[in-house]
């Protein structure tokens, strides 16, 4: 019997889902649906080459999976049950909670509400859509997988913000770093590509999509993280600021924007598309095309920024063996890449035009033979590492919450 697993990362107003072959490590089918609440809905599935399209009313989550299960009946490919080894969920922020992955119960759950302090945009889709999950299959194992369990490894001196001690404590203000199964799943493959134990590298890894993360990783462990409390610190994104002086913020909450004006501002109108009017880079590069100064900007300033954090994360690590891009933006933004990295010579960091051009698949080395410093394109599939995780619990004899104290459990609960 095949190891099925369906993996659902909810948002908002949109709810991913891809349902899994373990065992063969690919998608059996994926979809999307977007604008669930009073608009009307977009739905579209995938299954063996076909797309099945939904528009319509869908109200809310559990009104989502129906539609999910509906979509898998016309495609051919009925979502049984009875098939499933577990339903995987992609939780955003597990705080000093949770580490490795955990069985849901409903003290997990209110658990994971309880941390929407700490995540506002994501915790509570992601909590709504493991509710509405256990609902609509139940008796299937409901895992959670968090984002940031990867970076828990962070020593004091990274997961340590300068504010006074005992109001970090109160409300619970540290470094938790997000991206974490992308982050370790593509350093994982490196080594695989390279035929190399994940123990022996040093690397850097360049989550660059929407949302954009960049890690050291020394040996397989997280040693430094972009982002930070929230997944708004760091680098330049689609719509987030990224870095960006404290008193900026003091400054303008003194003139007159209130928390929740800022807080959209941050999130939602900054980045790229606060520079250029534009989030995606592929609109970008043809507004560059066209003469748009604003746009030139904008990638340079995401460039710089990029650049910056590889610089620090060289001299966290002392030095890398490997630079791997990932994600939308780092596997198919070749022109990014070589500007990214351009003037990084002296550090022994390159790039083979003929090499990077190539649009690829597969992992795949994009610097001169013989570099110093190996720089790779690696796709990610978190999808899949969720899946693996969540099969790999199961499998495992695991029981409802029985993985939720695991930072304590392993001596590593930091405050």
């Amino acid at each position: 019997m095949r190891t099925a697993v369906l993996v659902i990362n909810s948002g908002s107003s949109s709810m991913k889902y891809q349902l899994v072959d373990v065992d063969e490590g690919t998608a059996v089918a994926s979809g999307l649906i977007e604008r669930i609440g009073p608009s009307t809905a977009n739905a579209e599935h995938h299954f063996a080459g076909n797309t099945t399209v939904f528009q319509g009313e869908i109200e809310d989550h559990a009104a989502a999976l129906r539609v999910m299960q509906q979509l898998f009946i016309e495609s051919g490919r009925p979502l049984r049950s009875a098939a499933l080894t577990a339903v995987g969920h992609r939780v955003v922020h597990g705080g000093a909670i949770f580490g490795d992955p955990v069985v849901v119960d409903s003290t997990v759950l209110q658990q994971i509400r309880d941390l929407s302090s700490l995540a506002p945009l994501h915790n509570p889709a992601n909590a709504t859509g493991i509710e509405q999950a256990t609902r609509a299959f139940p008796g299937i194992p409901q895992v959670a997988v968090f984002d940031t369990a990867f970076f828990r490894t962070l020593p004091a001196a990274a997961y340590t913000y300068a504010i006074d001690r005992t109001v970090a404590a109160e409300h619970r203000i540290r470094r938790y770093g997000f991206h974490g199964t992308s982050h370790q799943y593509v350093s994982q493959q490196v080594a695989i590509a390279l035929g190399r134990d994940v123990e022996e590298l040093d690397q850097i890894v360049l989550h660059l999509g929407n949302g954009a993360s960049v890690s050291a990783i020394r040996g397989g462990v997280a040693v430094e993280t972009s982002m930070g409390l929230t997944p708004l610190e760091g680098l330049v994104m689609g719509t987030r600021s990224g870095d960006l002086d404290p008193g900026a913020l003091l400054h303008l909450l003194r003139s007159g924007l209130d928390v929740d004006q800022l807080d959209t501002l941050l999130n939602r109108q900054s980045g790229l598309l606060g520079l250029s009017g534009v989030n995606d880079f592929r609109d970008l590069a043809r507004r560059i095309a066209d003469g748009d100064a604003e746009a030139e900007l904008a990638q340079q300033v995401y460039c710089h920024r990029v650049r910056k954090y590889i610089g620090a994360y060289l001299a966290v690590l002392g030095g890398a063996d490997v630079i791997t891009f990932t994600a939308g933006v780092g596997e198919n933004a070749a022109a990014v890449r070589a500007q990214i990295l351009s003037g990084l010579e002296g550090l022994g960091i390159s790039v083979d035009d003929a090499r990077n051009s190539v649009r690829s698949p597969d992992a795949r080395i994009i610097s001169p033979d013989g570099s110093p410093v190996t720089v790779m394109v690696v796709p990610t599939n978190e999808e899949l590492a969720i899946a693996r995780a969540s099969a790999r619990l199961v499998a495992n004899g695991a029981v409802a919450g029985s993985s939720r104290h695991a930072l304590r459990s392993k001596g590593k609960a930091q405050p």
